[in-house]
């Protein structure tokens, strides 16, 4: 939290005074019309929720007692059936025996009781299952009971009082509301008992409900014991935006319905929240159900939401506008100084500001802002040239001390060396010495030019290994074979010679023999690498990477010599004060193996510079 109000406080303090302005503007005018707007329409939304529960609690109870009215309606019509005892004495007779019997039977009783049939209009179809072998089927009404299935439900009907209600009807189910009614108890061992079913169609029965197509509320009908039996009607609207998750919406609702309490249920199911208002017809063990989408519901105040969002951000706009003109003519003369301090940061130290001021006029805060910068513009070009020269100064000494250091370096224990082998041996071989010692200290002094061929430097090279080899009696081995072109190119004199000195001293053992091997890769429009390497004793992992980091390292800080001579950092840092770190020398090592120092210096031959 407090990391949060750091960066807001950041975010306030870099935004611009406009902006600041239209953010006051906002807090005291738009956030309060927003909080209102916002607080009226949720006031809306539960007033509609209550009003739309209200009316979906009346649709479901009068649905409900619709739906009991026609069962009540059904009972009656079975009841009066029962009555004609005619009709039913003769089903349990002998119904084959005598032809005209069957005939009048045909013309009377059954007659009255196809009649009771067609006088209701809920009763699709009247049928009786009797256990009869001489009973004779006239379809649809009279059936042998080997056709009803399943044929122990005569049990469940008398422990459910004589009859019993059916969604689904055995036969017919997925359309079909039946009721099952014992008629007689037939006696005898293997006998079974008759059966009267009542059947209605669906579409009459709840006609109503499958004839809604529109509305906030979609009405269904489920199956107390199994929630993928239903009844509803498929091109509600509802149905047709809840797709294939209305399956799942019915079976997490369904695991929630109680017989007894019968309260309002909110249900979530993928990223939807939907109400139900639900009543329990027992004699059915159905629930008629009102499902309702929350989205649907409120959809009126959600599009408020809409309305006030864009009333409120062209209401930010019109603000931003009326800031923006108020602080742009409040402001113009400070734009100047933006302006001016913008180019000042690009690098252009000349961007001073025009007051328009004569001489001895004080102007307003924004001019004495103005003239301050004037002035404080002028003692920064002051100071920078200043430190520039300091800079440079340093830089110079430091190039030169360098310089010293190497030539007097080599050139005292090139003597001393001579000196004491002269004493030592009295030779004449040592002429030839001294004539290696003189084209190296005429190549060391001579500095006509600050760069020279790298066949120069390479022939100085070969002068101070044979020089080496007469005072040290050693074998260090020199390959240099290099294309003629190559040889020409400028590189900064010295540069190469202190690199070759140090595998010198420190690759091979004393008085035992190393190979020295110099290469040359050009890399036009970028750089010249020029590598040697020695099959040395290399240079130990701890040593090795601290002279690593050194080279990395972009620190300004002047080269110390170390005990046994300048050493790589020195050359290093000479070649990265000239040329920039872009070039500098990187080394390689393998313990025991090899030692390769690499040497880049720029290739475009016009920038190359001496030291």
């Amino acid at each position: 939290m407090k990391r949060l109000r750091t960066r807001l406080a950041r975010l306030y303090r870099n935004a611009g005074i406009s902006q600041k302005l239209f953010l006051a503007f906002s807090l005291v005018i738009a956030i309060p019309a927003i909080l209102i707007s916002l607080l009226f329409i949720r006031q809306q939304e539960a007033q509609l929720y209550k009003d739309a529960m209200a009316a979906g609690s009346s649709h479901v109870s009068r649905m409900s007692e619709q739906l009991r009215n026609r069962l009540g309606m059904i009972e009656t019509a079975s009841s009066t059936a029962l009555t004609q005892t005619a009709f039913i004495d003769f089903i349990h007779s002998d119904m084959r025996g005598d032809g005209l019997r069957l005939v009048k039977f045909r013309q009377n009783q059954f007659e009255q009781m196809h009649n009771i049939i067609q006088g209701n209009e809920l009763i699709d179809a009247l049928s009786f299952y009797v256990d009869n072998p001489q009973l004779y089927e006239i379809w649809p009404e009279i059936y042998h009971y080997d056709r009803f299935e399943p044929q122990d439900y005569w049990a469940a009907l008398r422990e459910a009082g004589g009859g019993a209600f059916r969604l689904f009807a055995f036969q017919d189910g997925a359309d079909t509301l039946s009721y099952y009614r014992l008629v007689r108890l037939q006696g005898g061992q293997h006998k079974r008992p008759s059966i009267m079913e009542i059947r209605s169609a669906h579409q009459m029965f709840f006609r109503e409900l499958l004839a809604e197509t529109e509305g906030d509320f979609f009405a269904v009908v489920l199956d107390g014991r199994d929630p993928s039996r239903a009844i509803y009607n498929g091109r509600h609207a509802f149905a047709a935006q809840a797709g294939e998750q209305l399956g799942a919406i019915l079976t997490g609702l369904h695991g929630r319905l109680d017989a007894l309490q019968q309260h309002p249920i909110a249900l979530e199911t993928g990223g939807h929240t939907y109400y139900a208002l639900y009543r329990y017809i027992a004699p059915l063990d159905a629930y008629v159900v009102d499902l309702a989408s929350r989205q649907t519901l409120l959809q009126g105040p959600r599009s408020w939401y809409g309305i006030v969002a864009a009333v409120t951000v062209l209401g930010l706009l019109l603000m931003l506008l009326l800031v923006s003109f108020t602080t742009r003519r409040i402001f113009r003369r400070l734009g100047s100084v933006l302006v001016a301090m913008r180019q000042v940061r690009q690098g252009r130290l000349d961007a001073k500001i025009d007051t328009g001021l004569a001489g001895g006029e004080p102007g307003d805060e924004i001019d004495e802002v103005a003239v301050s910068y004037n002035g404080m513009l002028e003692e920064l070009r002051r100071l920078m040239t200043q430190v520039v020269d300091k800079q440079l100064i340093a830089k110079n000494a430091q190039l030169h001390s360098l310089h010293a250091q190497i030539n007097s370096h080599f050139l005292y224990n090139a003597l001393e060396s001579i000196r004491m082998q002269a004493e030592v041996q009295r030779q004449p071989v040592i002429a030839e010495a001294l004539v290696s010692l003189g084209a190296l200290l005429r190549y060391s002094m001579k500095w006509k030019s600050d760069t020279v061929a790298l066949g120069e430097e390479l022939d100085n090279i070969r002068s101070y290994i044979r020089f080496v080899n007469f005072m040290e009696g050693g074998a260090i081995r020199l390959t240099a074979q290099l294309p003629p072109d190559v040889l020409l190119y400028a590189i900064p004199k010295m540069c190469l010679q202190p690199i070759v000195e140090n595998a010198v001293q420190h690759a091979a053992p004393p008085g035992g023999s190393v190979s020295i091997t110099i290469t040359v890769r050009a890399e036009p429009g970028s750089r010249l690498l020029v590598q040697i390497r020695d099959d040395g004793a290399g240079i130990d992992p701890q040593t090795l990477e601290r002279l690593q980091a050194v080279l990395q390292s972009s620190a300004d800080t002047p080269v110390v010599a170390a005990g046994h001579g300048l050493g790589l950092e020195n050359v290093h840092k000479r070649l990265q004060l000239h040329y920039g770190p872009g070039c500098g020398l990187q080394v390689e090592s393998v313990r025991g193996v090899y030692t390769r120092i690499t040497v880049c210096l720029p290739w475009e031959q016009a920038n190359l510079g001496g030291w």
